[in-house]
């Protein structure tokens, strides 16, 4: 990541092609060491190829991985659709998770490092 991060460094500064020389002086320049083989293996893949295309391509991709709230919906849907009860059970929970978070912050209520 530190590579990666390197080279865009460099082209928001200017530098439409940066060299391998140029990503290691910005990660000197904060004390990272740079690994050549990583360097070489990303000035390759980007050759001739424009930054906003590598990132306009990168957000599509990384639009269609499934992210955590779909497994709440899918997990969520069997018990809404079991007779009408889906509801009641969740504010259950809802209720029991703020109960739980009050026990824990009153664990430390009326004792402090000064006493």
């Amino acid at each position: 990541m530190k590579v990666i991060a390197a080279y865009l460094l460099a082209v928001l500064g200017g530098n439409e092609t940066p060299s391998a020389a140029d990503i290691k002086n910005i990660l000197g320049s904060v004390g990272a060491e740079a690994e050549a083989e990583k360097i070489e293996f990303l000035l390759n893949e980007v050759k001739g190829k424009s930054i906003v295309e590598l990132i306009a391509s990168g957000r599509e991709k990384l639009a269609s991985v499934p992210s955590g709230g779909g497994a709440v919906a899918v997990s969520a849907a069997p018990a809404g659709g079991a007779g009408g009860g889906g509801s009641a059970p969740a504010a259950e929970a809802k209720e029991e998770k703020k109960v739980e978070e009050k026990e824990e912050s009153d664990d430390d209520m009326g004792f402090s490092l000064f006493d």
